[in-house]
């Protein structure tokens, strides 16, 4: 397992922060007992959860151009048929995904293939099981095309906490299934639309895991 660039920073500035706070107490309470040893195990706890929130673990994953991978760690929420407004402006079947911060928060192409269509829409920060979230908040619309002309949109949606959306693709780019494709900081959710023919195979609740879990199989 290796940490994520995208947490290089943040992990920096945590670490001096909480060097300064335990440094302070000392030097206010030099003869203090439990506040200091307190203050300092709250310390590594919490530099400890920054850092596993940008761990990258390695995994072992196969590749098929008819089978649609989970795009994040998290859980099943919604699975249903809907309107797909903006792109594909018709009925699509829908498979929502929630990330906690507990969950590993890089994104992986789901399928491979061409990026068709690629957006950036500023928004909101509703929490992420709002039912509005996926129109109203910070968001990116992805849609990769594969070899045979199957179209398989999917977005990254901020939440009330995640506040900041990377993404490393952009239209034209040939895109390989299970390779990054971005990362959600602290916790969010992820929409895939697949067609209405494809047979899906997970359910609700059930537990992903990013670039590994088939979400979908094409016909």
């Amino acid at each position: 397992m290796k940490l994520h660039r995208e947490g290089y920073t943040i992990m920096a500035i945590t670490a001096i922060i909480l060097i300064i706070i335990n440094l302070g107490i000392n030097y206010l309470l030099p003869d203090g007992y439990w506040i200091p040893r307190l203050v300092l195990i709250g310390s590594i706890i919490v530099f400890f959860l920054v850092v596993q929130f940008f761990r990258v673990p390695t995994r072992v994953v196969h590749k098929s151009d008819r089978e649609i991978v989970a795009p994040c760690d998290g859980k099943v929420v919604v699975i249903e048929e809907v309107v797909e407004t903006e792109y594909f402006k018709g009925p699509r079947r829908q498979i929502s995904i929630f990330m906690s911060p507990l969950n590993v928060h890089v994104n992986w192409n789901p399928i491979s293939g061409v990026i068709q269509y690629f957006k950036y829409h500023p928004g909101l920060y509703l929490v992420a099981w709002h039912p509005k979230s996926s129109t109203d908040n910070e968001r990116t619309t992805v849609v990769i095309r594969t070899i045979e002309g199957v179209e398989v949109l999917f977005r990254q949606i901020a939440g009330a906490a995640a506040r900041r959306i990377r993404w490393y693709v952009k239209e034209g780019d040939k895109v390989e299934q299970s390779t990054e494709m971005g990362f959600i900081k602290f916790g969010s959710r992820v929409d895939i639309f697949v067609p209405l023919d494809a047979e899906i195979k997970v359910n609700l609740q059930d537990k992903t895991v990013g670039s590994v879990t088939v979400l979908a199989q094409l016909k």
